[in-house]
C-alpha cells in the first residue's frame, strides 16, 4: 500500500490539507508558520502588535534597521580600511534609511486600503514611513557612536 504524501498528527489530525477540499487552490500552511508558537511570535512584530500607532509602529522598526545597517555599510564597504570607513557606513546606512522612507511614503500613497493590514490609509502610511526616518537615523547614530566609541566603552 503506498504512502500517503499528507503526515498526519498523532490525533489523527492532518497536518497540510487542500482548502475547502480543491488541490487546486493555494496554501501556505506549513507546520513550521502555522505553529502556535511562531503565530503568537509573528502577531508581536511591531508591524502586528495589536493597539500600536502607526508612529511607533515605525519608530520601533526604523531603529531596529538603522541600527543593523551601520555595521555592514563600514566594515563591508569600499572604504573600509580607510579612516573614514566608519563615517561612509553611516551616511550610506542613513541614505538608505531615506531611500527606504520614500518607499514607504510611496506605498502608502499608491497602495488600497482593502488590504485589510494593521496599517490602513495614506495617513496612516504617513506616520509610518515618518517614525521610520526618525527611528532609523536615530539607530544609526546609536550604532556609530558605540562603534566609534567602542574603545572607550570595553577597553582590553
Amino acid at each position: 500500500m503506498p504512502e500517503s504524501p499528507v503526515d498526519t498528527a498523532p490525533s489523527g489530525k492532518e497536518y497540510i490539507t487542500a482548502p475547502e477540499g480543491d488541490p487546486q487552490i493555494g496554501n501556505l500552511q506549513t507546520p513550521i508558520n502555522h505553529a502556535p508558537a511562531v503565530r503568537l511570535f509573528l502577531s508581536w512584530l511591531p508591524i502586528n502588535r495589536p493597539g500600536a500607532s502607526p508612529i511607533w509602529r515605525g519608530l520601533e522598526i526604523g531603529m531596529a534597521h538603522g541600527y543593523w545597517l551601520v555595521g555592514p555599510f563600514a566594515k563591508l564597504g569600499p572604504l573600509r580600511n580607510e579612516p573614514i570607513g566608519l563615517l561612509s557606513g553611516f551616511l550610506g546606512a542613513c541614505g538608505l534609511i531615506l531611500i527606504l522612507t520614500a518607499a514607504l511614503s510611496l506605498y502608502g500613497t499608491v497602495s488600497s486600503p482593502r488590504h485589510g493590514g494593521p496599517v490602513q490609509g495614506s495617513q496612516a502610511w504617513s506616520e509610518l514611513a515618518a517614525g521610520f526616518l526618525i527611528g532609523g537615523m536615530g539607530g544609526a547614530i546609536v550604532a556609530y557612536l558605540l562603534l566609534l566609541n567602542g574603545d572607550l566603552l570595553f577597553p582590553l
